[in-house]
């Protein structure tokens, strides 16, 4: 007897294939646990020099780490000419940030498990930055170029809130809404010529001055905090976190 002629036994055989379970589809499922992502907000405030990239990872269905790491620097300084002093040009500018952070999706509050819905956390970050000046400087005493190096570094702890959007299961939008913290900051600035106490005072209140313009809240920072016309200097201070990422998930 030929089984491929016979109707009952090909009725029987086709209704086993579809009765038996498809472990490939299920299989198929993917669940993305990694998002790669990129800190859209901080290259609009301080240039292109600020390019950060982040890594979130899924810890369990409610809470993520990640580390973001990166080049931090601010726009260079206008150049600018007084009877007394001119900065000139800028060289060698360096810096680079690094953070962790440890978020909780708040199970009541979000339909969905982790990377997405409203999050709770804690933040650190550190981000150093140096830079190279020549100025011209024009008084009773010098007559001459001089050249500043300066050294800003700041640490930041606080607790943040925020919200991720997934579109298309793939890309996310990450809002940090509010991350209030402590910040200590801390301001090196080394001459490469002896100058007296009038001329340092002068040249330091030009770098706060600049400074005040490129780093938004500074104006608070170095004057409330004592970086007036000093060489070496810090202060704790609070500041606030915000920021907005664009990212991928695989």
């Amino acid at each position: 007897m030929r089984f491929s002629h016979n109707p009952i036994i090909m009725a029987f055989l086709i209704s086993g294939l579809w009765a038996y379970p498809c472990h490939g589809q299920k299989d198929s499922v993917r669940v993305f646990k990694n998002t790669i992502n990129i800190n859209v907000t901080n290259p609009m405030i301080f240039g292109d020099k600020y390019n950060v990239i982040g890594y979130e990872r899924v810890i369990n269905d409610y809470q993520t780490a990640s580390v973001s790491i990166g080049r931090f620097g601010f726009p260079k300084f206008k150049t600018f000419d007084t009877d007394s002093l001119g900065l000139k040009n800028v060289y060698h500018d360096k810096g680079y940030h690094l953070s962790f952070e440890y978020r909780f999706y708040l199970r009541n509050e979000n339909k969905h498990a982790a990377p997405r819905g409203i999050y709770l956390g804690p933040y650190y970050g550190f981000n150093y930055f140096s830079r190279e000046s020549h100025w011209q400087l024009k008084t009773d005493n010098f007559n001459g170029e001089v050249i500043t190096n300066m050294d800003l570094m700041a640490n930041l702890l606080g607790v943040q809130l925020g919200y991720q959007f997934i579109l298309w299961k793939r890309l996310t939008i990450d809002m940090i809404l509010l991350g209030p913290g402590w910040w200590h900051l801390s301001l090196k600035t080394k001459f490469d010529t002896t100058l007296n106490p009038e001329d340092e005072a002068q040249l330091l209140e030009k770098i706060n001055d600049l400074l005040e313009e490129k780093f938004p809240g500074s104006d608070l920072v170095i004057q409330g905090g004592g970086f007036k016309a000093k060489k070496t200097t810090s202060t704790t201070v609070a500041g606030l976190r915000y920021m907005l990422n664009l990212g991928f998930r695989f």
